[in-house]
């Protein structure tokens, strides 16, 4: 179950990333979406333990 959390929350941050940064250029679409799979990573761990099934 935390690897699906987890899944989910990069997938989420890192599409919000790119919507983000698309409205700027493809780089700053680029470096925002990996800053939402980072911080999506860790909002499904932590989501996970949260909700103790980890």
């Amino acid at each position: 179950m935390t690897k699906l959390l987890v899944m989910a929350g990069t997938t989420l941050g890192s599409a919000i990333g790119w919507w983000l940064g698309a409205y700027v250029g493809i780089f700053t679409a680029f470096t925002l979406s990996m800053v939402g799979f980072g911080v999506g990573m860790w909002g499904g761990r932590r989501l996970a333990r949260q909700w103790g099934v980890e």
